[in-house]
């Protein structure tokens, strides 16, 4: 396998992993989640100024958006990664898509995460998008804070906004400050554990909100927030402490509980207070599952780790393309061997960077928590292991089945070449799903997405990044399955004597059914009970052809 990296001491692999904070931010779109990414940048020194995202027409773009088509648009479209300090701990933060036609790449985010950050608009309450983000990290046992956005225009009453995160998520909620206010009257929280009051004056938009402290019995109270509205604090607060949920720490750990702060991330309320106290709430990297069975700790000595996200392009004059790894186990240093068990090769992790926007620095040593970007010449792929021990391979999750078809048309057919190697990359990405119809063969490939958006992404990164102009042929097809059993080649045949289905092989070879409507997927199924239909499928490890 090569040299092992240098030798670890125990004492300093446990205080750098002690104090890395790992997590991601969720959200329905729309809710802030970018501003509350560059605000929380703001309060770590990593950024001096921060960068809402409001438009395309919007004069600055946000720091953690860098695609193009990001700052056309005015939306997050790719997961950011971005790492700061604060109060001496190192954060790791993942800016997940708050887009839902891009779920399966915050899917994968949140892998890497130990905690999550839930954002709640206080107008909207609990959406859509929000509601399948959440059961993700239930299913994955993430620890989930979470902040109720827009404090600073009207929305529900936060009694409410606690009622309908318990009823539709289904979680005790257990709020650590209480806002002041809503709307234009939003004056600040209230923080219960430190029994101080946080008031805020409104401040250039972008820059650090100045605050005052006022202990809640101070006589001075009714002078500061008018007699209306420290009577109303009084009240809630007491409400509060006779009916709400006290905090109680091993519940949040095992997902049971979720903290509530409330704040606007425009104007800057409320998030010093946040980050202050998730610096304690989130956990500490912790042990990762093996599969299929086993786990490391991060205190242990060999370096390991699980790649979950890949992106090419990030500097298109370089065509480079960066592996996201995220650090489970013992200490990297840039330079070190460390072998990959899908091929059984040793690579060495000579070229490795970190990143904040357009700007990327080289990566000396990394811990257990933190997130490397490791230049990657094809050969990695998502949810792949790097250790320098024992082959290892970490609990993936499964790739889901496409809602969208499209066959790429060249307007050039001399870019064929740049367009194989485009899709390649892209697919490897994640961005899309590349089929091949066995019939046809790979001279026409057939594109997959979960979203219609991600199809209109690719053809835009082709252009923009390939030089390769393209038209997507849409297909009829609304949802499909993978199909495995005993004689499925032999059944195959019975089923594409239909019109309305179609077959495709992915990258591994895996049958795939292509079906016009839900209703004839059914019928499909009920045919043959013999087979076994699959909406989705772990990565594929194969080999590409």
């Amino acid at each position: 396998m090569g040299a092992k990296g240098p030798s670890v001491d125990g004492k300093k692999l446990a205080n750098e992993v002690g104090r890395r904070r790992t997590f991601a931010i969720i959200s329905h779109p729309d809710a802030g989640k970018t501003t509350l990414t560059e605000k929380l940048l703001l309060y770590g020194g990593a950024v001096q100024i921060a960068g809402a995202v409001k438009s395309k027409r919007a004069a600055k773009s946000a720091t953690s958006d860098w695609m193009a088509i990001e700052k056309e648009r005015g939306i997050s479209v790719a997961s950011s990664v971005m790492q700061f300090e604060h109060h001496e701990h190192m954060f790791n933060l993942l800016d997940t898509p708050g887009h839902n036609d891009f779920s399966e790449d915050t899917y994968r985010t949140l892998a890497a995460a130990d905690c999550a950050v839930m954002l709640v608009d206080v107008a909207k309450g609990v959406e859509p998008q929000t509601i399948k983000l959440f059961k993700v990290c239930r299913v994955r046992g993430i620890p989930i804070v979470t902040f109720v956005n827009k404090m600073d225009r009207e929305g529900k009453p936060p009694l409410d906004i606690l009622a309908d995160v318990e009823e539709v998520l289904e979680i005790p909620t257990s709020p650590k400050v209480w806002p002041i206010g809503m709307g234009q009257s939003f004056q600040g929280v209230y923080d219960r554990a430190g029994e101080r009051l946080v008031r805020y004056q409104r401040e250039a938009s972008g820059r650090k909100a100045a605050a005052e402290d006022m202990a809640v019995d101070d006589p001075r109270l009714d002078e500061a927030l008018g007699e209306e509205a420290a009577a109303q604090l009084r009240e809630e607060l007491e409400l509060l402490e006779e009916a709400g949920n006290p905090y109680d720490r091993e519940a949040f750990l095992k997902g049971e509980l979720t903290p509530v702060f409330f704040g606007s991330a425009m104007n800057s309320f409320g998030v010093d207070v946040f980050l202050d106290q998730f610096t304690d709430l989130c956990p500490a990297p912790g042990r990762r599952k093996l599969e299929p069975e086993g786990e490391v700790a991060p205190t242990d000595d060999e370096f390991s780790a699980f790649v979950f996200k890949i992106q090419a392009n990030m500097d298109p004059r370089h065509r480079d393309r960066i592996a996201f790894a995220r650090v489970c186990s013992g200490r990297f240093e840039r330079g070190m061997r460390a072998k990959h068990p899908r091929s059984g090769r040793s690579l060495s992790l000579d070229r490795s960077v970190s990143f904040l926007a357009q700007t990327r620095n080289t990566v000396e040593e990394a811990y257990a928590g933190d997130i490397v970007g490791l230049w990657d010449p094809g050969m990695l792929r998502i949810g792949d292991s790097l250790t320098e021990g024992k082959d290892v391979a970490f609990q993936q999750l499964p790739v889901f089945s496409p809602e969208h078809f499209v066959r790429p048309r060249l307007q050039d057919p001399m870019k064929r070449k740049a367009l194989d190697k485009g899709l390649a990359q892209l697919s490897d990405e994640g961005a899309v799903q590349l089929y091949i119809d066995p019939i046809r063969g790979s001279v026409d490939p057939i594109l997959g997405a979960v979203g219609w958006l991600q199809i209109e992404v690719v053809t835009h990164r082709l252009k923009a990044e390939y030089s390769v102009d393209v038209k997507m042929d849409r297909l009829g097809y609304t949802c499909a399955r993978w199909v495995f059993g005993e004689g499925v080649d032999e059944k195959m045949k019975s089923m594409l004597m239909r019109q309305s289905v179609g077959y495709l092989l992915d990258v591994e070879d895996r049958p795939l059914l292509l079906f016009e409507s839900d209703w004839m997927r059914q019928r499909t199924e009920e045919k043959y009970p013999e087979l076994e239909f699959k909406a989705a499928v772990q990565p594929a490890r194969a080999k590409r052809r």
